[in-house]
Parts: structure tokens; sequence; C-alpha cells
């Protein structure tokens, strides 16, 4: 093919000749969104030269994550700066730690970014105002790939199928669990889609697959912080004394699982997120069951997502649903 020329590009980034002259020499003089429309057209046209130094890192992709204190977080956002780092030098990620508490400055980050971005990944709690934020950003015409927890329809939402996680762990505690006695289930709260699906995918499975002599009695909010896990757990020992198993759908797991330590109980614990801490309870037999879904993997995914969105990929990525592992001691 022959190279294009700047009258091409033009006409495909909706621009003059001279705005593509100006951009592709690194003269300035040009409004930044300009400027990547500009660099957007030479690249998918097969642009061969090389970008100018004045418009290096021109495409900002922001990452908007919660809960930093979460291994699954912390995950999640090591492996977005990897992939940071193996980007053209014309892209750059934004990485943000927001507080889930405060969902007014979540919202006020989507209507209002510091930077110009041109895409954005988002996880945030379920809210009426971040989900009306997120809509009219979406609306707008700004790529938006939401992980984790879904938000909006229409944006491409990415992470494993959390039903069946809820379903699995089910399976394992009424399939593997040998004792007969009572089950809870423990999640952060009603804030975050993920948890509602895994609670109602776990009820499903405990009430479509009735075991005689085990009863599934109560879910319990411990927020994914660990006192508050730890203080659950405790209460529940001493609730239901004949408590047999527990699943975990969310974060916490440091807390519940020195909860049962304390107690000494031989209590079937299932559990998301493999970590050190958790690969040391399987390794123990305080943990039984490990949930694992591969936070590298869905940052992988929604980054490829968001640049076939922008533009910078032609080829569509396909995007079912991340798939989980499960883990017991056997397998580590």
């Amino acid at each position: 093919m022959s190279k294009p020329t700047y009258s091409d590009i033009a006409r495909l980034a909706e621009v003059g000749p001279a705005t593509v002259e100006r951009v592709l020499n690194g003269r300035g003089g040009v409004r930044q969104e300009t400027a990547e429309k500009v660099i957007l057209a030479a690249r998918k046209l097969d642009w061969p030269g090389r970008l100018p130094e004045r418009h290096m890192g021109i495409l900002r992709l922001e990452v908007i994550l919660v809960r930093p204190d979460s291994s699954f977080f912390a995950r999640l956002a090591n492996a977005f700066r990897r992939i940071a780092a193996s980007l053209d030098p014309a892209i750059q990620v934004h990485l943000t730690f927001m507080d889930e508490d405060c969902p007014d400055d979540i919202v006020r980050r989507i209507e209002s970014p510091q930077l110009h971005r041109s895409g954005l990944v988002i996880a945030a709690p379920g809210n009426r105002r971040i989900r009306e934020a997120l809509q009219m950003a979406h609306g707008q015409g700004l790529p938006i790939v939401q992980v984790v927890t879904r938000n909006i329809d229409g944006a491409p939402f990415v992470g494993i199928d959390n039903l069946a996680a809820g379903r699995m762990a089910g399976r394992m505690v009424s399939r593997l669990n040998w004792a007969q006695g009572s089950v809870v289930a423990l999640c952060h709260s009603q804030i975050y889609q993920v948890h509602r699906d895994r609670i109602a995918g776990f009820s499903d499975y405990m009430f479509s697959n009735p075991r005689p002599g085990l009863v599934f009695q109560e879910v319990l909010f411990g927020r994914d912080e660990d006192d508050t896990s730890a203080v659950q757990v405790a209460a529940a020992l001493k609730t239901w004394p004949d408590l047999v198993a527990i699943y975990n759908c969310g974060g916490g797991n440091p807390g519940a699982l020195q909860a049962l330590e304390r107690a000494g109980r031989d209590i079937f614990f299932v559990g998301h997120e493999l970590n050190d801490l958790t690969g040391r309870a399987l390794s123990r037999g305080t943990a039984d069951v490990i949930l694992d879904q591969l936070p590298e993997a869905q940052a992988r995914r929604a980054t490829d997502l968001l640049l076939h969105q922008i533009g910078l990929t032609s080829d569509p990525v396909d995007n079912p649903p991340i798939r989980f592992t499960t883990i017991m001691a056997e397998t580590l």
C-alpha cells in the first residue's frame, strides 16, 4: 500500500491538511482533542512515521479503581501498570484510586477529569449518581470499559461469571463438606452487583440442591474489612453453634480466617482471591477452596477492549466471561 497523504488523514480525522501537517511535524498550535483525532486517523491508515516528541503521550487512558487495601484491586492495579509499560509511548495510562464511600468524588472525576482522556476503565460501586455520570459520559462518546462490577448497559463489562462462581461455591459447600449444620455467607454489602450475583448463585445452588442436615442461614456483611469480617465470623460462631461452613464472596479474608483460627473450629471455608495469605490458609487447612478471578486477565482484556473502541486496534476483541480458577491445597 502507498503511504497515506496528509489529505487522506485529514479526511478521516475531519480536519484540514494543514492541521495534519502541524500535528505530524510536531509544530504545536493544535487543540489536544483535535491532535488526538489526527493521531488516531494516522494510525488507522498505517502512517509510517514516528510521532514527534510534542505529542508523546497524547492518548491518555484513565483507570479508576477502589480499595487499594484489597489484594484483588492491588493485583489489578499492578497488572494495569505492567500493561502501561508495554504500550506505545504515545499511550499513557493514568491510574487513580477513589474512595468507594465517597461516590460524589467519583462522580466529579467522571464528569471533570484532571486531564483530557481518550478512554476510561472503571470499577465503582453501584450508585445512582455514578450510573448517571457514566451514562452521560458514554452518551457523549467517551469509550468506557467496566471491570469487576457493571453499572451501565452499552459499555463493555469485563469480569467473571459471578452467578457461576456463587453456584460453584454452593456446590463445594454442599458436596465437599462432610458435616451437617448451619451455613452462612459473608460479603461486602449491597453496593456491588458482583456480590449480589455471587450470593444469588450460592443461594440458588443451596436451595435447588438441598442436602439433608445442611441449612443456609444468613448473609452477613463485612464490607470487605478485616476487622468487621472477623467480628461477623466470631458472632456467627456464637449464633449458630452448629456452624459448619462459610462462603466469603468478597474481601476481608484475613479477618475471617483469623477468627476461625482463634475459634479452633473445623469450619469448611470457601473464599475468593488467591494470595499469600489464602495460600497459607489452604495449606494449613483453615481454608478449603479459593476461587481466583484472575485480575491480570481482566486488566489485559479491559485494555484491549478500550484500545479497540478508541480505534487503535482493528481486530474485534472477544469478551466472554473471564474464567475463574478453583484452587485447593492439593492444587497449590
